[in-house]
């Protein structure tokens, strides 16, 4: 708890979550979005907002190495941009470092094997701190997997601000829809790329942020073998709201802020606006009892909506995820149980397990 009041400052610091120098923009773009969002039915059917991208076409590979691991580095052209004449298209497009997209690959040599596309959090995006919060070691040698990480628009090296995450949730909240919308078409160029390998098998397993996106991709993909969506938000503006200070909120409506209007807008990113696509079966939700960022009552929500699949609660906070041996047992379960590990039986690693958390 007190390392998530730790990120939680150190978030206030960085300037908060609310984009308050241009006010005025701000308001108009959102009130414009959801009368366009609204009379194109893309409220009623927010699946109709995203569209289905092509595989990445001529990704560029290059084979690297970190102390003790052998990795590839891969990068493509994103092509995505938002509707024409939708608010924040053009201020989007002129954010060139995030129109090329980046993934980390560990594939095993040999005939094909199944993929885990692991989808980093907010503020992830390096290959040190993805490599231990998804315990690639762990999924790759030991589970057999063959692994991608994404990096998410902003984050790593598609990064525009001072921080890696920088603009993603700053309270542009069209940046924040543009965002999440080209985070879920990357991905998915991804993953048909993967297709076109000849991939026998893909799961998704998101942490956080990218266990919304994961929740997404359960609703847009339904070839997926597997869905772990981890400590997921499921509703961006009651986040916002349930980690803002109490005087902020009031000051926001007093200055005539459209609460309402965003609501409705976000639905278009929202994973409790679509239906499940992935067999019930086939998901897996996990969340810390103590998390004070992402509230429980966001967790229960997508179990709901998801039909109540097999949901872990582990005794611990946000940050502490990468520590408990619950959320690796339910993650081995998934995986075995879906049929994508390699490895029969495999051992779960603990907290002490070096070989679980060093490079090697």
């Amino acid at each position: 708890m007190a390392a998530d009041e730790v990120f939680y400052l150190s978030e206030l610091l960085a300037g908060g979550p609310y984009a308050f120098g241009e006010p005025g923009r701000l308001v108009d773009e959102i009130v414009d979005a959801e009368l366009m969002y609204e009379g194109r039915g893309w409220l009623a059917d927010p699946a109709a907002y995203h569209r289905t991208p092509p595989p990445a076409e001529r990704p560029r590979i290059e084979s690297r190495t970190a102390p003790g691991i052998w990795y590839e580095s891969m990068s493509f052209d994103s092509g995505y941009e938002p509707w024409i004449d939708e608010p924040g298209r053009a201020r989007w497009l002129g954010y060139e470092a995030n129109q090329t997209a980046h993934a980390w690959l560990f594939r095993h040599p040999g005939p094909p094997r199944p993929w885990i596309v692991c989808v980093p959090g907010y503020r992830m995006g390096h290959l040190l701190f993805d490599f231990v919060g998804f315990r690639i070691h762990w999924l790759h040698r030991t589970l057999g997997l063959n692994v991608a990480v994404p990096v998410l628009p902003f984050h790593g090296p598609r990064c525009v601000g001072k921080r890696s995450g920088d603009g993603y949730l700053s309270g542009d909240f069209l940046d924040t829809v543009h965002a999440q919308t080209q985070t879920l078409w990357d991905i998915r160029r991804l993953i048909g790329w993967l297709r076109t390998q000849g991939a026998p098998g893909i799961g998704v397993y998101g942490l956080s942020l990218g266990g919304y996106t994961a929740a997404m991709l359960a609703a847009l993909e339904e070839d997926l073998d597997c869905v772990v969506a981890g400590m997921a938000p499921v509703d961006f503006a009651g986040l916002l709201r349930a980690n803002s200070p109490n005087a902020l909120l009031r000051a926001t409506e007093w200055l005539g802020f459209p609460w309402a209007d965003l609501d409705r807008l976000l639905r278009v990113i929202s994973p409790l606006a679509l239906p499940r696509r992935v067999p019930r079966e086939r998901c897996f939700l996990f969340a810390g009892i103590a998390d004070g960022l992402a509230p429980r009552e966001q967790t229960r929500a997508l179990w709901r909506h998801w039909d109540r699949p097999r949901l872990v609660w582990y005794r611990g906070g946000h940050v502490s995820f990468v520590m408990e041996p619950a959320v690796l047992g339910l993650l081995g379960e998934a995986l075995h149980r879906t049929g994508l590990a390699q490895v029969g039986d495999a051992p779960v690693p603990t907290p002490g397990d070096a070989g679980a958390l060093a490079w090697a």
